[in-house]
């Protein structure tokens, strides 16, 4: 079962410590990042100049949907 974050620097503590890659979901204005690890699924939404700052600090494989 996915798991949703709220906060955004432990979404990024997540990113850097355990993810294994990172799905990006765009919909309309709207955009849902989604953190996969070795034993869960992490979700951020957030709007589209926001998904931009998370994404230049997360260096794991990124996946677009």
């Amino acid at each position: 079962m996915p798991e949703e974050i709220y906060d955004i620097e432990k979404f990024l503590e997540i990113a850097k410590t355990r993810a294994t890659e990172c799905r990006i979901k765009k919909s309309g204005e709207h955009v849902k990042l989604k953190l996969r690890t070795p034993t869960k699924l992490y979700t951020l939404k957030t709007d589209s100049a926001k998904a931009e700052e998370i994404l230049k600090q997360i260096e794991v494989e990124r996946i677009e949907l």
